[in-house]
C-alpha cells in the first residue's frame, strides 16, 4: 500500500511537533545519513508507520471450509527437515 500523490493533491499542510533535543538530534543524524531533510525524513517515517498500522488491521474473509482447514493446519505439530534443522541448531543462549 503506497501513497501516490495526484496532480490535484499537491497542497501541503504544516504539522508542528515538539520533541526533546536528543530526539531531534537523532532524527537529524538519521536524515543526514539518508541524504534527506529533517522534514522529508519525518514525513517518510510517519507515512510508513501509518501504512503499516492500517495494514496490520486488514481483515481477511474466507469461507468456513477454508477457515476450518487453516485451524487444522495450525493445530498440527511442526515437522519437516527445516524444523528438525532449526531445533538441532546451537542455541546462542547456551554458549
Amino acid at each position: 500500500m503506497s501513497y501516490s500523490q495526484t496532480t490535484s493533491d499537491t497542497q501541503t499542510h504544516a504539522v508542528n511537533l515538539r520533541v526533546r533535543h536528543d530526539i531531534r538530534t537523532l532524527i537529524d543524524r538519521a536524515a543526514k545519513a539518508q541524504g534527506k531533510t529533517r522534514s522529508d525524513f519525518m514525513i517518510d517515517a510517519a507515512r510508513r508507520a501509518a501504512e503499516e498500522s492500517l495494514l496490520d488491521q486488514a481483515l481477511v474473509r474466507v469461507d468456513q471450509a477454508t477457515y476450518d482447514y487453516f485451524l487444522e493446519v495450525l493445530d498440527q505439530p511442526p515437522k519437516g527437515e527445516g524444523f528438525e534443522r532449526l531445533m538441532a541448531a546451537a542455541k546462542p543462549w547456551n554458549k
